[in-house]
């Protein structure tokens, strides 16, 4: 009688449980913030690029360094007049009226995680307190599931041997009620009614009805009460379609499919993330099931040997497949609801290295943002002649996720999560970005 267990997160817990956490937590209801309710539900999808993508070789061709910094590729023109990116991406450049590129990111600590692209925060703030929590987490906290069978939360991170790198989102100091579903989990065999019909499921849902009616009788407590609402809440997940059909490619048009690409074969790969195309489609298609915030880290990007050949094969992937999730999007109707971040936890040096690599360089990176009803068709920022350094309008890596956070209508001004020790705390430290959300 016990059927889809469909855990979520690391610890393995049951749905059910999930729920009864949900329930005991001190964090509910919110105490500031926006509601959900009667309103379009917003976005984010926010995809990293592990490993410390190479800036200058990607949104920020320095053509005038000389040789040792400049490397191999060309800026070509864009869809906007005096923009230009670099040549692996020609789709992205047709579709920049529809983007913005940041130049000039600052404030990278220099760990091989996804910490500060998911939370804002550097990993030993709150520490002692469990964390920072991820934009998802919050996300979850503050407003909740946009449909009862969907999870708010998910994470697509493939699971890598630099385990940082595999990271979705931590939850930080909420605690697993707000963990992230992971389609890769061991709750996803649980997810399929094997040998069990709707129809059976339903008797033997009433079956569990009439039995716990008369243990409820004699619990004076109400507890029995309570229970029933999450097991019907972890059973209403199971008996729907909305989230296994999302996660389901099959049913989705092939040629669609076929412009999103599959990202194969796989290559400079190590100890990384695959370059798993398909994984911006199935993006696509949970937020348009309900869920609120997507995180996946796509190929491993940590050029130490070889940068220019790493960038040409996961580039032009990239270059497929966000250029098709944003066309997607906007054929949809969707994109101004959707916001879309692709960057790294740092970028690389000017110098190219001995191995034709470039190193790590925590003194500038970039971003690529599009959707969410941002400001697009510009560049913000920019770097000195070499991409050393920022020389106009530095952007905190907090600014970027305060206008994730924007984007999902939250005011990072005013809206704040309760801490275990009973202390308000504010989401991010920084504003959304001004020239994107004026």
């Amino acid at each position: 009688m016990k059927i889809g267990g469909l855990s979520l997160g690391a610890g393995g817990l049951s749905l059910a449980d999930l729920y009864r956490a949900e329930a005991a937590s001190p964090n509910l209801p919110a105490e500031s913030g926006p509601s959900s309710s009667g309103r379009r539900h917003k976005s984010v999808i926010n995809i990293f690029l592990a490993g410390g993508p190479p800036h200058q070789d990607m949104w920020d061709i320095k053509t005038s360094a000389p040789s040792e910094v400049r490397g191999e590729f060309r800026p070509i023109s864009t869809s906007v007049p005096g923009i230009q990116i670099g040549e692996v991406f020609p789709k992205l450049a047709g579709l920049m009226d529809k983007a913005a590129i940041i130049r000039s990111v600052v404030g990278c600590r220099g760990g091989h995680d996804g910490m500060q692209c998911l939370t804002g925060w550097e990993g030993n703030s709150l520490k002692s307190l469990g964390g920072r929590p991820s934009i998802g987490s919050s996300a979850s906290r503050i407003f909740g599931p946009v449909d009862p069978s969907v999870p708010p939360f998910v994470g697509l991170s493939e699971p890598t041997r630099h385990l940082p790198w595999s990271d979705s989102g931590q939850t930080g100091f909420l605690g697993s009620a707000y963990s992230s579903f992971k389609p890769d989990g061991p709750g996803m065999e649980n997810m399929t009614l094997k040998g069990i019909t709707l129809d059976r499921l339903a008797d033997r849902r009433r079956l569990l009805t009439e039995i716990d009616t008369m243990r409820r009788d004699i619990d004076i407590s109400g507890a029995m009460e309570g229970m029933d609402a999450f097991g019907k809440r972890a059973l209403d997940v199971l008996t729907s379609s909305k989230l296994v059909d999302a996660l389901d490619l099959s049913k989705e048009d092939p040629r669609l499919v076929a412009r999103y690409g599959d990202g194969k074969p796989y290559q400079y790969q190590y100890d990384g993330a695959p370059t798993c195309n398909e994984q911006l489609l199935i993006a696509r298609r949970l937020v348009e099931a309900g869920v609120r915030v997507v995180s996946l880290s796509y190929g491993r990007w940590d050029s130490h040997s070889k940068n220019f050949d790493l960038v040409r094969d996961h580039g032009s992937k990239l270059d497929q497949c966000l250029s098709a999730l944003v066309t997607d999007l906007d054929e949809r109707g969707m994109l101004d609801d959707v916001a879309i971040a692709v960057w790294g936890e740092f970028g690389r040096t000017p110098k190219i290295n001995a191995a034709a690599g470039r190193d790590h360089w925590t003194k500038v990176s970039c971003a690529w943002l599009a959707g969410g009803g941002l400001k697009t068709g510009q560049v913000i920022g920019a770097t000195n002649r070499l991409g050393e350094e920022a020389t106009e309008r530095p952007v905190q890596m907090q600014e970027v996720v305060a206008t994730l956070y924007h984007c999902l209508g939250i005011d990072t001004q005013n809206t704040t999560i309760t801490d275990p020790t009973g202390r308000p705390q504010f989401l991010v430290d920084q504003s959304p970005i001004a020239e994107l959300v004026g």
